[in-house]
């Protein structure tokens, strides 16, 4: 196990627990609103994003203020995209999910990378239909687990990486792995201290 994968595990144990079932049921139930709504599942993957994104920007917080960074073996600083990417999926995802989640896929020019999930917490008791009840859209264009690229978005932007996600592959549509995508689009300026800047 490395040292990001051990401190993840550390934080999780320190995290307060949810019941993984009424978690993933909850979560259903979201989609499920969502769907009834908006009917249009691109759409409902556009607010599960949204919704994601302002998770994913408070995550952050929380990892910070929970992590003991320097005491858990990880740098206080990620000097590259690998190393962020290594401390989403193994120190991320762990700490607030309890799942593991590996990396890779790196593209040649290192502004891309996967996150591959063989659990997927959101996607428990879940099997989609092809087409809504009230005989709408096809479902099959649902990405059930939307949440998850809109979180990462997020937390990524905290720290100053603009980045597009998409979800390539799905346990739910017949895949062997869930993979996310991440690109990064931009490395954006840190404006930490222009809101206090005297006009």
């Amino acid at each position: 196990m490395t040292s990001k994968a051990q401190a993840g595990t550390a934080l999780w144990a320190k995290m307060p627990k949810a019941n993984a079932e009424l978690f993933a049921l909850t979560y259903g139930s979201l989609v499920t609103e969502l769907v009834r709504d908006y009917e249009d599942p691109i759409e409902v993957n556009a607010q599960l994003d949204r919704i994601g994104h302002s998770i994913g920007v408070r995550c952050v917080d929380e990892f910070l203020s929970k992590a003991d960074v320097a005491g858990m073996g990880l740098s206080t600083q990620c000097n590259n995209l690998r190393d962020t990417a290594e401390v989403v999926a193994k120190v991320g995802f762990k700490m607030f999910l309890g799942v593991t989640a590996e990396v890779g896929g790196f593209s040649q020019d290192q502004r891309s990378f996967s996150v591959y999930l063989q659990d997927n917490p959101l996607s428990t008791f879940v099997e989609l239909p092809s087409e809504s009840a009230q005989g709408g859209d096809d479902l099959r264009r649902l990405k059930y687990s939307q949440i998850l690229c809109g979180v990462i978005r997020g937390a990524l932007e905290q720290v100053n990486l603009k980045v597009e996600c998409s979800i390539v592959r799905d346990t739910l549509k017949g895949d062997e792995v869930n993979e996310i995508r991440v690109d990064l689009k931009e490395v954006l300026a840190d404006g930490a201290g222009d809101d206090y800047k005297e006009e």
